[in-house]
């Protein structure tokens, strides 16, 4: 086997490490998980501000090493959230990934990309906003430093399915894609630390309908139209749902709803064409054709396409760091980058600026 990647962590919580034992969830689910799962990565050493959380990282991860080795240099090395300087002369890492809270993305990707690792691993969103996300663009480009964005979505394999469905279903007439939670969409007093949904989550929703708009070549999300808006019935500040209207060359209505006033957590995105449709979100991917009617003589219907066959896990986090890898490899150009990230944030700054 060719030589392993090197790989620190930045920030042990719960995207980092945590979420990997989660018995719901399709695993691995956390940074630590795919990378001690991936046979190219070896993990050196980790970073956090909190020390328990931290010395509960190193202890699970050096577990798992001995269970593969006996020397006592292969241990994990440890370093506070001052300490990323010790941390590349200690360990001199080919991979650095950054899982830290939004509001010290600007401030960590800064110091890692200055000391320009072979490939740095960013959890979405790139940045709190867009004059900050501008800015590690430019130490990247400066550096030469290769950015990977964890939006997940687009390494799942029944995302990457319904991207190339796209081209079977005929002009697309309609996307519908929805965010359901209970979560503030927008705070201006969480402006500083990112704790809205619109960022948090809407990240997501918002890059996944610029992935599949790929397919047609046709990814520009302009300024948006928005309707539906709905504030907190106490904090009139408080956005609790919107939905923002899109045209593209391609596509004539392309609609986005977000709303913060649900008892339960919904992603879901339906892609409507002339001849099929597809509808996925968390836990679900159908897709349709137009197909002879068993309901009208002369006419047609959609059926769900019985030839799509999906693999039982999507592979969402594994695939990302695979992609890292292969990238690294010479195999693979990265399937999500600063590029893609900074368009998603672009999107999500025009609605910000329209919902205020």
């Amino acid at each position: 086997m060719k030589k392993k990647y090197s790989a620190c962590l930045i920030g042990t919580g719960r995207i980092g490490f945590t979420l990997g034992f989660d018995k719901k969830r399709e695993q691995p689910a956390s940074h630590t998980m795919a990378c001690l799962n991936n046979p190219k990565i070896r993990i050196t050493g980790g970073c956090d501000s909190n020390a328990e959380a931290l010395a509960k990282w190193k202890k699970y991860v050096d577990r798992h090493i001995s269970q593969i080795t006996f020397s006592e240099d292969k241990k994990v090395k440890t370093f506070s959230e001052k300490q990323i300087d010790l941390m590349f002369a200690s360990c001199n890492p080919d991979i650095v990934i950054i899982a830290v809270n939004e509001d010290s993305h600007l401030e960590t990707a800064l110091k890692v990309i200055e000391k320009k690792p072979r490939l740095v691993i960013l959890e979405k969103p790139v940045a709190l906003n867009l004059e900050e996300g501008k800015k590690i663009v430019k130490a990247a480009k400066k550096n030469k430093v290769p950015v990977l964005v964890n939006h997940e979505r687009r390494f799942a394999s029944d995302y990457a399915m319904a991207k190339e469905y796209i081209t079977k279903i005929g002009d697309v007439q309609k996307i519908n894609a929805c965010l359901f939670s209970g979560m503030r969409l927008y705070d201006p007093k969480a402006e500083k630390n990112g704790g809205y949904s619109l960022l948090h989550d809407g990240t997501h929703l918002v890059d996944i309908v610029m992935y599949l708009l790929e397919a047609l070549g046709d990814s520009e999300l302009k300024k948006p139209v928005i309707t539906g808006l709905f504030k907190d019935t106490k904090e009139k500040k408080v956005i609790r749902g919107f939905t923002a209207n899109y045209s593209t060359k391609q596509v004539s209505d392309i609609s986005i709803l977000m709303s913060g006033r649900s008892r339960y957590f919904g992603f879901e995105v339906d892609v409507i064409g002339t001849e099929g449709k597809i509808c996925i979100g968390n836990g679900h991917a159908e897709f349709f054709k137009r197909q002879e009617s068993n309901l009208y003589t002369g006419f047609y219907s959609l059926k769900e396409d019985k030839t799509v066959k999906l693999s039982k896990k999507t592979g969402y986090f594994a695939n990302m760091i695979q992609n890292g890898v292969d990238f690294l490899d010479g195999k693979a150009p990265l399937r999500s980058t600063l590029e893609t990230g900074m368009n998603a944030l672009k999107v999500l700054e025009d609605i910000k600026a329209k919902i205020k």
